[in-house]
């Protein structure tokens, strides 16, 4: 599986940013671009410790390990999948802002390594290590960049 600490595949996913512009259109979803941009911000926060989230503490008992289990196995997310509602993106952000922070974001992974990651509590999915927050970031970076055809 790709890392997003991997200087090559962390540059992948860059360029796959870089790709996109203010007029590209989702293949699946409701999200625009600029959107999508800023949505993929939020995970990157958390796993930083910039962001903190109040989660839902019976929905984190009953289903945090199952869907964290379910989100670690190799195969890519599924389209339509819940999202907290920190991640939601409601108004429509500045396309280029949005993706140079993003792209801020992501390099910090490679550049810094693993001490990037400041939580190893996700407030879903509970105790978390180095490799199931890189498997995480990956594929949720990637789903979206898929989402919209790059």
């Amino acid at each position: 599986m790709p890392s997003i600490f991997n200087p090559s595949d962390n540059k992948e996913l860059i360029e796959r940013i870089n790709q996109l512009t203010p007029i590209t259109l989702s293949q699946w979803g409701k999200m625009t671009v600029s959107q999508m941009l800023l949505h993929c911000q939020q995970p990157i926060k958390v796993a930083h410790g910039t962001l903190e989230l109040k989660p839902n503490k019976l929905l984190v008992f009953f289903f945090g390990k199952s869907a964290k289990k379910k989100l670690l196995q190799p195969q890519p997310f599924g389209k339509g999948m819940p999202t907290a509602k920190e991640f939601k993106v409601s108004h429509e952000p500045d396309f280029e802002t949005t993706k140079n922070e993003l792209v801020e974001l992501v390099e910090v992974f490679a550049k810094d390594g693993h001490k990037c990651i400041k939580n190893l509590k996700h407030p879903f999915f509970g105790t978390m290590n180095i490799e199931e927050w890189d498997a995480l970031q990956y594929k949720h970076l990637d789903h979206h960049l898929k989402q919209f055809g790059s």
